[in-house]
């Protein structure tokens, strides 16, 4: 289906859904857009590469580029701030939910010109989300995948692991299987994980097939035994199943932590730099813009 076709279906959809005359998706110069509220979200897509052979994407990262209709620039660290932070009000379920299906949709949509680069998508879920689901996680965003002529086998749902939700994580972990058992791939993020014993369940638990950290967080951190916990954590994603990523990658000096630690994984605009060795130059990341 042509990708104009596309938008006026997801518009004709979300008009029924929200009985409203609204339509979201916007097309221009062949890149998606939506609005939510007051700002426009877009999409930039980031390649995941294997640690000793970056040359090779396995898959590239969704993240929410977005703009006011001013075109001032916000981030998705500066996106909470838009939404809501009482995360047990039922209103901000709703609008969460929303707004994560909303983007989602445009990444999707995004994404299609670049699916003959082949690899997963990896697209990041807000546990505020899962939790305001009560039942068949995944169905809804099913529907979409299928539309686009693709399959849940090739997304990836990432969720963040935040101690504000950890009286919470066996609905998380209820959540998250939801969308396994409908064929996604599941991935935990971490910003650092100091060997709690809580983190760790969650990954035996959950025997995701990727668990990511920070580079840019772990450069902060002053532990003389850093090196040998990461190790540890990596052996842990290893007998679970899974793989490890270092994400945030922008400096060379964070390259250490991958040699030294046996990362599988990699993303990080140090690998997308044209001072990069010469081989990776040829592979620049892929950015749409929410303005194009």
């Amino acid at each position: 289906m042509p990708l104009q076709n596309l938008v006026e279906y997801f518009n004709d959809r979300f008009g029924q859904e929200h009985r409203s005359s609204f339509r979201p998706f916007l097309v221009e110069d062949g890149t998606i857009s939506a609005l939510f509220g007051q700002i426009k979200i877009g999409s930039v897509f980031s390649p995941i590469r294997k640690a000793l052979k970056p040359a090779e994407i396995v898959g590239h990262a969704a993240k929410l580029k977005v703009s006011t209709h001013d075109v001032q620039y916000l981030y998705s660290d500066e996106i909470e701030n838009l939404l809501s932070n009482h995360p047990h009000q039922a209103g901000d379920f709703e609008s969460i939910i929303n707004f994560d299906r909303l983007s989602r949709t445009v990444h999707m949509l995004n994404y299609l010109p670049i699916t003959h680069l082949q690899g997963a998508l990896f697209l990041e879920v807000d546990p505020r989300h899962i939790l305001g689901v009560k039942k068949d996680h995944g169905a809804y965003f099913e529907e979409v995948i299928e539309q686009c002529g693709l399959e849940t086998k090739n997304v990836v749902i990432i969720m963040a692991v935040n101690s504000h939700y950890a009286r919470h994580y066996q609905e998380l972990v209820t959540g998250l299987d939801n969308y396994r058992h409908r064929g996604y791939q599941i991935a935990l993020k971490f910003d650092y994980v100091a060997q709690e014993s809580q983190s760790l369940d969650l990954i035996t638990k959950l025997s995701p097939n990727y668990v990511s950290l920070s580079a840019r967080y772990l450069d902060q951190v002053r532990d003389n035994t850093l090196f040998e916990k990461l190790q540890k954590l990596r052996t842990l994603i290893a007998s679970a199943g899974g793989q490890s990523i270092l994400q945030q990658v922008d400096q060379k000096e964070s390259e250490s932590l991958v040699l030294n630690t046996g990362f599988d994984l990699v993303q990080g605009s140090y690998y997308e730099r044209s001072s990069a060795p010469v081989f990776l130059a040829a592979i620049p990341e892929v950015r749409i813009s929410a303005n194009n």
